[in-house]
Parts: structure tokens; sequence; C-alpha cells
């Protein structure tokens, strides 16, 4: 088991950065694909981006590819997921998630991963 916790939102304007982390305690972390999604008010939760065990692969929704990049730092067990270019749009709670890194099915899917973090907001005005 793993818990995670997520650090590092918060109000910004349009076109600043932020970079999140999630800190992860109790299993290797090395055992776990990260990922991290998003949830607007009155809407589903939403991937965002993943990486797997090494952090050598790495994926992202189309809606943030080029702006946000995800990372991960094994020998402090934390996750980052650095934000740049933040739109109005970019409104959420993003949480962090946790999965079996031998566990193959899709990525893009919450039911896919089996922890959670807390969740953090990031509000972007205009």
């Amino acid at each position: 088991q793993v818990q995670l916790v997520e650090s590092g939102g918060g109000l910004v304007q349009t076109g600043d950065s932020l970079r999140l982390s999630c800190a992860a305690s109790g299993r290797t972390f090395s055992s776990y694909a990260m990922g991290w999604f998003r949830q607007a008010p009155g809407k589903e939760r939403d991937f965002v981006a993943a990486i797997n065990w090494s952090g050598d692969n790495t994926y992202y929704a189309d809606s943030v590819k080029g702006r946000f990049t995800i990372s991960r730092d094994n020998a402090k067990n934390t996750v980052y997921l650095q934000m740049n270019s933040l739109k109005p749009e970019d409104t959420a709670v993003y949480y962090c998630a946790a999965r079996s890194r031998y566990f193959s099915n899709s990525y893009l899917y919450p039911l896919n991963y089996a922890y959670w973090g807390q969740g953090t907001q990031v509000t972007v005005s205009s």
C-alpha cells in the first residue's frame, strides 16, 4: 500500500506556471506507475499525465501536451507535474494516483489506479 500527498496548488494568472508535487510513503515507490488527474466542478475526473515506474515513458492528454511535464524522483519518492502557460480551463482539483508497475490496463482511466491523494486546488484567473 502507498499513501500519496499532493502539494503546490494555488491561485495564479493566465500564462503563469506551477509545479505540483506528490509525495509517496509506504511501499517502494518504484513499484508504482504514477498518474495525474484533474476534476473541475460538475465534471468527471480526467486524465492529465502518466509516467512509468522508471520515468522512461510519459503520456499526456492532448489538452496539456507541450505545456505540462510529468517527472519523478524515485530517490525522493516524489512525482511532479510542471505546469506552464496555464489557462483558465486548467482550473481544477489535481490528484495524483498510483498503480502497480505490472498492471497493463490503460493508464487513461481512474479505475485503473489503486491509490489516490487528497487533491490540490489549482485556480487560473483570466
